[in-house]
């Protein structure tokens, strides 16, 4: 299994702490925000595929807070959504937004944790899951249970980060550039030992769960300025969630160079450099039960 540095159980931020929700319901609304030329392609492709085959209700295993289950509900306007997340604050936010949207009567939630016993969600007809399976302790039986809640014909669409999220340019550092190639590299060996998924190659383990017809397609995102109000705020929170893991991984000056970058005010901060960018990649697995 080739694994790659970085990413994003449950609830999905690249960088996400089980046991920290909280922290997390601002990047990922931000990501929703930011990213959203992305997740309306991916949903949309998910559209594609699935055209001519019925899709009644969706189950979004990990929902977070709910940015795939809402461009979900809106690409299939006739499915019901079934949303899962063991945070029950990651959940309050989704039930919030799809109030606000009028989409409360089709969007559900149910909190329950996919790494015990899978609450009974079957029959689906498409489940979605996003940057979320490799935070489960035993990806290959979520894998399994999906397959059991499906109906033959069924899709499953399973989207992870495949190359890290890059921000800055190449030459920010103390004395010597490559900062957040060096923060990136911290935080995946952090992230090594306890998420062996991290950055795995999703095709050969839908088909060994017994999917067939999968396909893969990689979606780059390459934004540059003018970018969104929001994305220097998404920079922050996704470079703040990385320095809660590198304490004594990173030299002091590196460490001290991001504080700078995370902090709120001063010229350096993210929210305000001219030359933030926002670079990576999504990848998208698609498989049908047999």
């Amino acid at each position: 299994m080739e694994h790659h540095s970085d990413s994003h159980s449950h609830s999905h931020s690249p960088l996400h702490d089980a046991d920290d929700f909280s922290a997390d319901i601002d990047l990922l609304d931000l990501d929703g925000e930011v990213l959203h030329a992305y997740l309306s392609g991916a949903v949309g492709w998910v559209g594609q595929v699935a055209a001519g085959r019925p899709v009644h209700r969706i189950l979004d295993a990990g929902a977070g807070t709910g940015n795939g289950a809402l461009a979900l509900a809106g690409q299939f306007p006739e499915a019901e959504v079934i949303a899962v997340d063991r945070s029950g604050e990651l959940l309050a936010r989704l039930r919030a937004k799809a109030r606000d949207r009028g989409l409360d009567d089709r969007v559900r939630t149910v909190e329950a944790d996919l790494d015990q016993a899978w609450p009974a969600l079957g029959p689906v007809d498409l489940t979605w899951s996003a940057l979320a399976l490799h935070h489960l302790a035993d990806p290959d039986r979520a894998l399994r249970e999906i397959f059991a809640a499906t109906r033959p014909g069924g899709l499953l669409a399973v989207a992870e980060i495949t190359d890290p999220h890059r921000f800055l340019p190449e030459d920010v550092g103390v004395g010597r550039p490559g900062l957040e190639a060096r923060i990136m590299a911290a935080v995946a060996e952090h992230h090594a030992a306890a998420m062996p998924y991290l950055g795995a190659d999703w095709g050969p383990l839908l088909a060994g769960a017994g999917w067939i017809e999968v396909a893969e397609r990689a979606f780059g995102i390459e934004l540059s300025a003018p970018l969104p109000p929001a994305a220097g705020r998404f920079a922050q929170a996704y470079l703040r969630r990385a320095r809660t893991h590198l304490d004594g991984a990173l030299a002091g000056d590196d460490l001290a160079a991001l504080d700078v970058l995370i902090a709120d005010d001063g010229p350096s901060s993210v929210l305000r450099r001219q030359d933030l960018a926002i670079r990576g990649t999504r990848t998208l697995w698609t498989a049908t039960r047999p």
